[in-house]
């Protein structure tokens, strides 16, 4: 072992005449841990939040969509056209309206999506969101049953309509009449509830196939497709290629592009919490020259006879740094290794439940990202190094003639 580790780990030990000096070296070493730990635990709280969101969203909703504005007239071959695409996993047509809908308890605006039943499974994640009935039930069963609509476990409760009910839609597309334009209404039954786990599907979606939907938008055919890929992060580049091999009738859009704000904002959310809570570790690094000032007044005398004896500035220097930098990564690892666990246990057992209304999630999730443990690990020790060069440099210039004049 180098003198000079030696001599950092026996300055660190209390003895009689230090230990207010190995006092102040231990809240040092815990205020880094403190503060590794909280902020390894505050980005871990974003990452969780922004990947539940992104999960939820793109479980909800495509990962690319296509709009043809000549038109999607037979959007099966459509279908075909985009599945040929490398990289698209699954497509689907898709219709969307607004419409009222009413019970004999409740009403409410909703978003009418018309889909194929059995395309949309391969986009979003509908079939496995069911709670009560499936895909399937949209078709009525007979000529004289109603038509059939998915809508979300809390619009059910909202509406006190339940699977197997009769509800009315309308829509703002209307038939003229002598008595001016009237609003369309059709009647249509609950097949079934789903939990998408957004309050915004949760709340204000209704699932119908093409057929219904036509008839109640007018139109004759669907306004866009529904894409899933094999990668998300690869979505705009599978947006480019559909340009790129199917021509310019096609337009595109991807998932990172409709939720841009959204993650803008959270990634805004998640650099200024870890600033701010960052400023504990410095806080922390100052306690670190505080103590290391303290300890090279109270070794003025052994730092002077080091020297006589032939140590080197550069070794007194060393011997310092070397005593800062053990506190800085001890709390550091510390803190980080607390920390880490801390984040597991909280996303393990969905400890702090929060609003869905308000949040879209009904907890807080956890995730810990190699990459910002490292960051923040290299961050702590980087701030604790820098906090031991004014006390390590003070101690190299210290002049053995002046500390043993008075001795």
């Amino acid at each position: 072992m180098p003198y000079e580790l030696q001599i950092a780990l026996r300055y660190l030990m209390a003895k009689r005449r230090q230990v207010f000096v190995s006092v102040i070296s231990l809240v040092s070493t815990v205020g880094v841990t403190v503060g590794v730990m909280a902020l390894v635990i505050a980005l871990a709280l974003m990452t969780g939040l922004q990947n539940e969101l992104r999960d939820r969203i793109l479980g909800s909703s495509a990962h690319v969509y296509v709009w043809k504005p000549s038109g999607l007239t037979d959007y099966r071959a459509e279908v075909a056209k985009m599945l040929a695409v490398p990289g698209v996993a699954g497509a689907a047509p898709a219709l969307l309206g607004k419409a009222l809908v009413t019970s004999d308890r409740g009403e409410g605006f909703i978003t009418v999506k018309g889909i194929d039943p059995e395309l949309e499974a391969s986009v979003t994640d509908i079939g496995r969101a069911m709670t009560a009935g499936s895909l399937e039930d949209l078709h009525p069963a007979t000529d004289e049953d109603f038509a059939g609509i998915l809508i979300g476990r809390d619009l059910s409760g909202t509406l006190g309509a339940f699977p197997g009910d009769v509800i009315s839609l309308i829509t703002p597309q209307g038939t003229l009449s002598p008595m001016g334009l009237m609003p369309r209404q059709r009647r249509v039954r609950i097949a079934g509830n789903f939990r998408l786990g957004l309050f915004e599907f949760d709340q204000a979606y209704g699932f119908v196939d093409l057929e219904t939907a036509y008839r109640l938008t007018g139109h004759d055919a669907p306004d866009h497709l529904e894409l899933r890929v094999t990668d998300i992060y690869n979505a705009p580049a599978v947006a480019d290629a559909i340009q790129e091999k199917l021509g310019s009738d096609y337009i595109t859009q991807d998932w990172s592009d409709m939720n841009q704000s959204l993650y803008s904002a959270l990634w805004l959310e998640k650099m200024a919490m870890g600033i701010g809570i960052g400023l504990i570790v410095m806080v922390a690094a100052l306690n670190i020259v505080a103590s290391l000032v303290l300890l090279v007044m109270e070794k003025t005398r052994d730092i002077a006879i080091l020297k006589t004896m032939g140590a080197s500035a550069r070794s007194v220097m060393l011997i310092f740094l070397m005593q800062g930098m053990i506190i800085g990564v001890i709390g550091t690892l510390a803190g980080a290794t607390t920390g880490a666990i801390v984040a597991y246990l909280l996303d393990r057992y969905r400890v702090i439940a929060i609003p869905s209304d308000v949040y879209q999630v009904t907890y807080l999730p956890f995730k810990v990202l190699p990459w910002d443990l490292g960051v923040v690990v290299v961050g702590a020790v980087l701030v604790c190094f820098v906090a031991t060069l004014y006390p390590s440099r003070q101690a190299a210039r210290l002049d053995p003639a002046q500390a043993l004049r008075y001795e």
